[in-house]
């Protein structure tokens, strides 16, 4: 499981909602919302439309969305 709060305040960091980020990526609001809640695993296209819409440097990507919950 994936710890994804900072991911959640980037998004609201970079003035999106959830429903936003769905509809950048083709997705409904409750995909997205299970994604964030580890009820499902983002896919690479995700992540990469991800990185680029929050402006997520490359180096930090782990941190968004590959730390682990402990």
């Amino acid at each position: 499981m994936f710890n994804y709060s900072k991911l959640k305040g980037r998004i609201k960091e970079k003035g999106f909602t959830q429903e936003d980020i769905a509809n950048n990526l083709g997705i409904n609001k409750s995909t997205i919302s299970l994604r964030l809640n580890n009820q499902s695993l983002f896919v690479q296209d995700e992540i990469n439309k991800i990185i680029k819409l929050l402006e997520i440097p490359g180096e930090e990507i782990k941190e968004y969305f590959f730390e682990e919950e402990v």
